[in-house]
């Protein structure tokens, strides 16, 4: 939502300024520079980048846009949602939770945090992890060692997506110029039509410049800047579903093993002692 207001805000600020200086908007309509710039962003990035990149770059953008940070809320049902399943675990043996981790849409436990259902890598990444608890006896620094491997290729499997966005930010006021010199090269071959042919041809030139900036610190910049921390979050969550895990590995109960991760939650969205305690044993906050 914050990213469209931006966007929104951006546009309004320039074209409002524009005008209120006396500009013509129409003025900025330049379909030679759009081409340009355009064309030569996409062709830089097909050089750059194979085609299973590309793919990862058209597939993240709507996650931008749809993205919603986790709240208080939705780390206190999760937490209690893994200690419910432990808590079986405990009574009646770690088989017990078998059904709910081969099939975590049908658990009437886990598929209480629909937030957490919905999220593919978080689920996966909780269920194929307890799949090998249950497969046999392995010891918690190997279990730390299979989850650390996990996060380490979910991180390099995305920075070269947020790096190549970025680059394409980067070389925007470049191409920009390239737009710009090749209309000061047909303003110099129509230098012949008068004043105002000129004038018109220099006003389009510098479009191009406007444009490559606008569009690098205006909007593609700030959207790699983001994703970058869409996927920091997305990191942090597998940290706390791995703090969780591993706590009750060792032998901690599911409520301690839930304090344990409860304070690797960022403190803008961390329930506090009391909160976690009282939503665990059944009780909502007041």
């Amino acid at each position: 939502m914050f990213v469209i207001i931006g966007i929104v805000v951006v546009i309004i600020s320039v074209v409002a300024g524009f005008t209120i200086a006396g500009g013509n908007l129409f003025l900025l309509i330049q379909i030679s520079e759009f081409i340009t710039i355009g064309g030569a962003v996409i062709g830089s990035v097909l050089i750059a980048s194979p085609v299973t990149l590309i793919k990862k770059i058209i597939k993240v953008f709507p996650k931008i846009f749809k993205h919603s940070k986790n709240t208080k809320e939705d780390y206190t049902e999760m937490l209690k949602a893994f200690s419910d399943l432990f808590l079986i675990a405990q009574r009646e043996g770690l088989l017990a939770i078998e059904k709910h981790v081969e099939d975590p849409d049908n658990s009437e436990i886990l598929n209480k945090n629909k937030k957490f259902i919905n999220d593919s890598y978080r689920k996966n990444f909780f269920c194929d992890t307890m799949k090998v608890m249950l497969a046999g006896s392995v010891p918690p620094h190997e279990m730390e060692g299979l989850m650390d491997s996990d996060i380490e290729t979910y991180e390099k499997e995305n920075k070269p997506v947020i790096d190549t966005i970025s680059r394409v930010g980067d070389s925007l006021p470049g191409l920009g110029i390239v737009a710009a010199v090749l209309g000061i090269i047909v303003t110099m071959a129509s230098i012949n039509q008068g004043a105002e042919a000129v004038g018109h041809h220099v006003a389009a030139a510098l479009v191009g410049t406007f444009l490559g900036v606008l569009l690098a610190y205006g909007f593609v910049n700030p959207l790699s800047a983001n994703l970058a921390n869409i996927f920091e979050e997305d990191v942090q969550d597998l940290q706390i579903i791995k703090t969780y895990i591993l706590a009750y590995a060792k032998g901690n109960p599911p409520f301690v093993a839930a304090e344990i991760a409860r304070r690797t939650i960022f403190s803008d969205e961390r329930p506090s002692f009391q909160e976690l305690e009282a939503f665990l044993r059944g009780k909502k906050d007041k």
